[in-house]
């Protein structure tokens, strides 16, 4: 209905003589949001006379279902093509580039004579020669990874000569001369505009605001954590912002953190020629996230919180409404292609040095032990290691975005590691390299006696007990705090040091529970501690 509107009002407009030409305007984007993710929200402003059709060359590629306009009155929006003359670029359409001009072709094979002629001007295909509408791609396209790639509609360049018009084989070319006239002399090409089509209910100058989510333009966060002084560190967050989008010049710029919460982020709108109902139809059928390194890939963009490890989740009441979290950093420019890095805030807080040893889980949710197969796949899940780290709060008056974290003491580099979303106010521990001298020890069996068979669901297990014991010892010269967890499946029967035990979630609808144990505990230099355990479990029979 909007596009028969925006028809009626060009045709009625034009054939009254208001609107017989369209009108070159500029526009500029005024502010933009940026998401980690290579999304951002831009806002870009035009200024509007009066009625009329007004052209943009500088056309948006809006991500699906996200343009919108803003105006005092109705405006639409439509794009096309325009033919243009302008210097010369390194991908040429040579059949409309070089039109009228005179050329000389010389092929790869030396037994075919040069071709001349002037370059013919051929028409612009239309219907199915421009479009497939059967909405389907070929089945060798999709296995060498071309789904989204256009198939070329002509492989001649077709020159004309007294007498008759020759076809040439593009691929046969192996170089080509074409007359320059001077220093001024320009090919053609087709591009795409923007046309804004503002009817007569514009009775006084406006400014039309064109606001959609494109790809091109985010940023990096990474945090710089100094544990020079023993009590106190600080804590400085940057950003590197990379603008792949477009010029911009005094823009208003925003850091978005949260979650991204974008479905059709991988979807074009069909209101880009660059893309055609085909390849539409395929961004909607598409999963997106898949792929290696997806999984780091979403902890960074989609800020992945890290499972609370028996600390205090205590926070700040900050913000209102959803959980996105804008940063201001003023009005900046940056050329198309160019990188800024750029300071955004620093902090200092109260911290603890501690030693974090967590063991892992080793069996399955039905009792048996997880193979070495799977442990391989995901490492980090079962590593078992003794780590440095520090314990605090965050101190900044918004949310820590997730971001590797380097953490150095004064001039001395200690170690780089994934820094997780926190809440402002919130307590976390950074992780920093591996505690090479706090040796650790674990080891666990299956006690001696009688073993009861036990039915569950329809299966069936034997209920036996284990006996386990976690060493430790401090070959530093100094005293460390040690926190220990130790994750297994079952039910706890009894445990040295008063552990703090907590029930995991992800054992709610599993055979055995899942449980945490957790130690907080001071071990002296040269200090060795042994901690003693038994629970019992069932195992599949």
């Amino acid at each position: 209905m909007r596009n028969h509107l925006a028809i009626i009002l060009a045709t009625a407009a034009l054939s009254s003589g208001l609107l017989a030409e369209e009108v070159s305007v500029k526009s500029s984007i005024k502010s933009v949001a940026l998401f980690k993710n290579g999304l951002a929200v831009i806002r870009r402003e035009v200024k509007v006379p009066g009625p009329g059709i007004y052209l943009l060359e500088d056309v948006p590629e809006p991500i699906h279902g996200t343009w919108w306009i803003q105006s005092d009155a109705p405006v639409e929006t439509q794009v096309t093509e325009r033919e243009v003359s302008g210097p010369v670029r390194a991908a040429l359409d040579l059949q409309l580039a070089l039109v009228g001009k005179q050329v000389t072709i010389f092929f790869r094979e030396g037994q075919i004579p040069p071709a001349t002629g002037k370059v013919e001007a051929v028409a612009s295909a239309k219907g199915e020669d421009a479009w497939n509408r059967s909405y389907q791609q070929p089945r060798y396209d999709y296995y060498y990874g071309m789904q989204n790639q256009p198939q070329p509609q002509n492989h001649f360049l077709i020159l004309r000569t007294d007498k008759d018009r020759i076809f040439v084989d593009s691929n046969m070319i192996a170089y080509l001369k074409s007359e320059v006239k001077d220093e001024q002399d320009l090919v053609k090409r087709r591009v795409p505009v923007l046309l804004l089509i503002a009817g007569k209910e514009f009775q006084k100058p406006s400014t039309v605001t064109i606001e959609y989510l494109s790809k091109g333009l985010g940023w990096a966060p990474s945090y710089r954590v100094d544990v020079a002084d023993p009590k106190t560190l600080s804590i400085e967050q940057s950003a590197v912002v990379k603008n792949e989008l477009s010029d911009l010049e005094g823009t208003e710029m925003q850091l978005i953190s949260g979650f991204p919460s974008v479905s059709f982020a991988h979807v074009t709108s069909p209101l880009s020629l660059r893309t055609n109902w085909t390849t539409f139809f395929q961004q909607i059928n598409q999963r997106p996230g898949q792929g290696q390194g997806a999984i780091t890939q979403q902890a960074l963009s989609n800020n992945i919180v890290r499972q609370a490890e028996g600390i205090d989740l205590a926070a700040q009441p900050t913000g209102e409404g959803v959980d996105l979290s804008y940063q201001s950093i003023g009005a900046l420019s940056l050329k198309e292609g160019d990188s800024m890095a750029l300071s955004i805030a620093r902090e200092s807080a109260p911290y603890e040095r501690i030693v974090e040893w967590n063991v892992p889980d080793t069996r399955n949710e039905n009792g048996a032990y997880i193979s070495d197969y799977e442990r391989r796949q995901d490492q980090d899940k079962y590593e078992n290691a003794a780590w440095d780290a520090v314990r605090f709060r965050n101190p900044f008056k918004f949310p820590m975005t997730t971001a590797p974290a380097m953490v150095v003491s004064g001039e001395h580099f200690n170690g780089q590691q994934m820094s997780y979303w926190v809440n402002a106010g919130e307590e976390t521990s950074l992780r920093i390299t591996k505690a090479l001298s706090i040796r650790t020890r674990n080891i666990e069996h299956e006690e001696e006696g009688a073993r009861n068979e036990v039915f569950v669901g329809g299966g069936r297990y034997v209920k036996t007990s284990v006996a386990a014991e976690l060493s430790v010892s401090n070959h530093r010269k100094e005293d460390v705090t040690l926190v220990i967890r130790r994750r297994f499946s079952g039910e706890l029967i009894s445990a040295d040091g008063e552990p703090k035990k907590s029930l995991l979630e992800e054992g709610v609808y599993s055979v055995n529970t899942r449980n945490e144990l957790t130690w907080t505990l001071i071990l002296k230099s040269g200090e060795e501690k042994t901690l003693k355990y038994r629970y019992s479990l069932l195992t599949p029979r």
